[in-house]
């Protein structure tokens, strides 16, 4: 019986298979990559606001504490954003005039809400207690990077599952002592695994990396 196939047959398939192959892998992981990119995630991407806030300047320059507009920081699930009248506690006597903060006078003249542009948003769909972070060693600059140094708020890492549960497995990495934790300058030690680990013990962290920790 003559031969149906042409030899260069066998080759061809074994080529289409692989290159088929090659083509899906290629295309999970251009999926995968774009969704870690800052294009996705938005990390680094500062927002524009109804007025142009700098912590750089309030942080960094004038040795603002965090929990002086975020009060609710230590007690609560939420950081809380500052009334009007927390900035007008200054800015009634500073800067009084500046056209760039009429609005927050306006705020404060008509009794409303500045209309602020959130940085850091979670999805719906996900528990973020800020009071039980800061409580054991957690640094506001660990989730929110080097504030003091951002003219503008930018959202600084992914936020992405992944990116929590790498702390939620880990946390000797990151915790750091109780009175460095509102603190944007600290740098960890060299020794932080065994601070960290000593800091775990003592504060009575556990590794929770059950669905139900975030999503409830």
């Amino acid at each position: 019986m003559s031969q149906i196939f042409h030899q260069s047959t066998n080759t061809l398939s074994k080529l289409s298979i692989f290159g088929a192959l090659f083509l899906v892998v290629g295309a999970l992981w251009v999926t995968v990559e774009v969704n870690r990119s800052g294009y996705v995630t938005q990390e680094g991407v500062a927002r524009e606001q109804p007025v142009p806030f700098s912590h750089q300047h309030h942080v960094g320059g004038l040795g603002i504490d965090c929990r002086y507009c975020h009060t609710s920081v230590e007690v609560s699930a939420t950081a809380g954003i500052p009334p009007t009248k927390t900035c007008m506690s200054c800015h009634s006597q500073i800067w009084s005039d500046s056209p760039t903060l009429e609005p927050v006078r306006a705020s404060f003249r008509n009794d409303t809400s500045i209309e602020w542009t959130k940085v850091n948003d979670l999805p719906d769909f996900v528990y973020f207690d800020h009071s039980a972070h800061v409580n054991r060693g957690v640094g506001c600059t660990t989730c929110h990077g080097r504030v003091d140094r951002q003219p503008l708020v930018a959202q600084a890492v992914s936020l992405q599952m992944e990116w929590c549960l790498e702390c939620h497995r880990h946390p000797e990495r990151y915790v750091r002592p109780q009175a460095a934790v509102f603190d944007p300058t600290y740098e960890p030690p060299a020794d932080q695994l065994a601070l960290g680990r000593r800091l775990v013990k003592e504060y009575g962290i556990r590794t929770r990396t059950s669905c139900s920790a975030c999503h409830r």
